[in-house]
């Protein structure tokens, strides 16, 4: 499946484009800004807007600005990720900080924020409301990250509230804006909050267990945070920790899948399973794929 084809991806890498184009040119922020939000990505989470807000009857040119505004933010908590974790390669690129140094990084990143409120600023309290929580709860789960990291957590419990808050809160408040945006009830936004998180809290955990397999060569960090295969390795081999994980997103992806078939059959209630499928069990490596 190739997501970059989408209508949905399109309509957010082109308004990606006019974002940095309007920059100021004798600043380097746009320098900065352009290295961030031209390295690629799926632009999973913006696309999880648009097709929820499609699902509930909302058209796109209603709701990119809401979904660029998902973009911005996860842009800037990136960047904040790098920094933490002193990345050196992020999407097979340079990390902002490793280009432009740690004060420009940051100062980007401010700026990808202000513009994601100037961007949600035109919608509804609702929508507002629902941004604002996912940010905050990202910068609690980055704590957590950090948290656990250096007192070398192999909590499992401890780890989902970390991955839930720092990742899962985007996916989750990006399905309910949708909602919000076309218009929807609450009953409506919950269904697709509760969705956003089953598919942000499998998406978390295939990409931790990518870095423990060593399957992941476009990324590169000096820490790497704790996974929930190297919490079930405490307790069996290592093949079959990774075996367990793969069956922990597998119930996820299936819980996710069964919120989505409450809505009406549409295109755009087949591209959320689509993209559930690609952004988790897609990306499965082989078990056994690392020696330990």
């Amino acid at each position: 499946m190739d997501i970059e084809k989408w209508d949905e991806c399109r309509s957010i890498n082109k308004a990606l484009i006019d974002f940095v184009e309007e920059i100021d040119n004798d600043s380097k922020m746009k320098k900065v800004v352009a290295h961030i939000c031209q390295s690629g990505g799926k632009k999973t989470r913006p696309v999880i807007l648009l097709l929820s807000s499609r699902v509930c009857g909302s058209e796109i040119e209603n709701t990119l600005d809401a979904a660029l505004a998902i973009e911005l933010i996860h842009s800037a908590s990136l960047i904040h990720d790098d920094l933490l974790d002193r990345g050196v390669l992020r999407r097979g690129f340079k990390t902002a900080h490793e280009v432009y140094g740690t004060a420009a990084a940051m100062l980007a990143g401010d700026y990808l924020i202000s513009k994601s409120i100037e961007l949600i600023s035109s919608y509804g309290k609702e929508t507002g409301t629902e941004f604002g929580r996912a940010g905050m709860e990202m910068a609690e789960g980055e704590a957590m990250d950090v948290d656990l990291l250096e007192k070398n957590s192999k909590n499992r419990i401890e780890y989902f509230n970390c991955i839930e808050k720092k990742t899962a809160s985007l996916f989750a408040a990006s399905a309910a804006m949708g909602a919000y945006v076309a218009g929807a009830d609450e009953d409506t936004a919950s269904k697709l909050r509760h969705f956003g998180n089953k598919l942000g809290t499998a998406y978390q955990i295939v990409d931790d267990m990518l870095e423990y397999t060593s399957k992941v060569n476009n990324k590169e960090s000096i820490h790497i945070s704790p996974s929930l295969v190297d919490i079930y390795r405490q307790d069996m081999a290592d093949a079959q920790a990774i075996e367990k994980t793969m069956e922990v997103v597998e119930q996820l992806v299936s819980e996710a899948h069964e919120i989505i078939d409450q809505f009406p059959p549409s295109q755009s209630r087949n591209k959320l399973h689509e993209l559930t499928n690609y952004a988790t069990k897609g990306l499965f490596p082989e078990v056994g794929a690392r020696k330990c």
